[in-house]
């Protein structure tokens, strides 16, 4: 089969596996003369009292930083969204305004709190706002990227709260506190659903812990976050018996 046809369609290079921005979201409705749209994402509660918060920085370094924005990718999220709403709908002159304007880079703003801060929930965690009044609609078109974040900080509060109840024991019952880091060990990256997310959930598990087999999370700590050696572990056998 030829490399530039794929299932019957001319693919244009679509098969590259660099994410196309146009093409990971929802859709929203703005009222007339909209030219500002501010955003703000937060834990509204529940089990624990406290949040960390951990994962933002990758999602931004993956999908937002740069010129997102390129013909190749205009072209491809119109042919699909055409195939998929059985008409054009969608906002090709607002994405082509980006890359025409901003060189494909997106006119948004997001501040957040220092990552791995342990924040009471109920508190907001990345604020988000368009920098360009022509592109007001483009901020809560990324939402649904964004919020992946959830995932992430999931798994680091719920390391900070196993480290908690660790370490309440450890002090009842020994002299020498150092081990802690080492008391609470990876070994998850066969029982989820990607590599993807055995790379973010174990390097948000490395947020409060020192202790992994999980070493597609090293490579995603130091890709991501500067980060030479997050997580240690032994060469053990494996779980046979012979």
């Amino acid at each position: 089969m030829s490399e530039s046809f794929l299932n019957g369609y001319e693919s244009g290079d679509y098969s590259s596996d660099q994410a196309n921005i146009i093409c990971l979201s929802d859709s929203y409705k703005y009222p007339p003369g909209t030219t500002e749209v501010y955003s703000y994402f937060e834990s509204r509660g529940g089990k624990f009292s406290e949040t960390v918060f951990f994962g933002l920085q990758y999602i931004l370094k993956k999908y937002l930083v740069g010129s997102v924005v390129t013909e190749r990718k205009i072209r491809e999220a119109k042919e699909m969204m055409r195939e998929h709403f059985g008409r054009d709908l969608m906002n090709e002159d607002g994405w082509r305004y980006i890359l025409e304007k901003h060189n494909g880079r997106l006119p948004i703003r997001i501040k957040a709190v220092p990552e791995g801060t342990v924040i009471p929930v109920r508190n907001v965690l990345f604020t988000v706002e368009n920098t360009d009044p022509n592109c007001f609609w483009l901020t809560n078109y990324l939402e649904t990227v964004l919020v992946q974040v959830w995932y992430p900080l999931t798994v680091a509060t719920n390391s900070l709260e196993f480290k908690k109840i660790i370490f309440k024991y450890l002090q009842e019952t020994s002299d020498d506190l150092s081990p802690l880091p080492m008391l609470m060990h990876d070994f998850g990256f066969r029982g989820v659903s990607s590599i993807e997310s055995a790379s973010i959930g174990g390097t948000a598990h490395l947020v409060c812990f020192r202790s992994t087999d999980t070493m597609a999370a090293l490579l995603f700590a130091k890709r991501y976050y500067n980060c030479n050696m997050a997580g240690f572990s032994i060469p053990a056998t494996e779980h046979r018996i012979y």
